[in-house]
């Protein structure tokens, strides 16, 4: 098995980049990027720290994120499971990026940056929803922007093949496999549905 050991031969191996995929590149927010990421009720928030990286998933059910400004944008933190891995790496390192999908599109934009955690109560009382504030907001600023190729979307047929989960272990299955005997895998999923619609926000 033969490894590229070094960004030379990492790069005469791959050759130039395309023209576009360094023009699309930009360190604010365009009024064109502006209306993808308003868009997207959906992105995955990498970060990296001390343990390692980590890519969570944020939905929300309008935009995912506030555009405070062209180079800031805020991501409330919603109920979770309290894990906080990219919260954790937030504070100790802050890179951090935002993968942006809209449902039916092609492409998803990338913003790189540095994240900052804050708890400031009047900013997590602007995001109220249902009588609840987020437990905290992710300050995210942005250092590039840019849109990723279509490819990726487009082999996957991620838009046009329907609903491709049917079949697939549940949660529960997962956690009766890994022999987690403090939790009944039946009871897990027959409760999920009903606890995360108590626990959305």
């Amino acid at each position: 098995m033969e490894y590229i050991q070094s960004v030379a031969e990492l790069e005469s191996h791959y050759g130039q980049p395309a023209p576009a995929s360094l023009l699309k590149v930009t360190d604010k927010i365009t009024p064109a990027y502006r209306a993808w990421i308003a868009r997207a009720r959906f992105c995955v928030l990498s970060t990296v720290g001390p343990d390692g990286v980590d890519a969570s998933p944020r939905g929300d059910d309008a935009a995912v994120v506030h555009i405070q400004d062209e180079r800031t944008l805020l991501l409330p933190d919603w109920h979770g499971n309290n894990r906080i891995d990219s919260l954790r790496n937030i504070v100790a390192d802050g890179r951090a990026s935002l993968m942006f999908v809209v449902a039916g599109a092609q492409n998803v934009i990338r913003a790189n940056g540095h994240a900052r955690l804050t708890t400031d109560a009047p900013l997590r009382a602007s995001f109220e929803r249902q009588g609840k504030h987020p437990r905290s907001v992710i300050e995210f600023r942005l250092s590039a922007i840019y849109f990723q190729c279509a490819r990726a979307l487009m082999r996957a047929r991620l838009w046009s093949d329907g609903d491709q989960s049917h079949g697939l272990p549940s949660m529960g299955d997962i956690l009766s496999e890994l022999g987690r005997d403090e939790f009944d895998g039946t009871s897990y999923d027959r409760m999920w549905p009903e606890r995360a619609r108590q626990t959305m926000w």
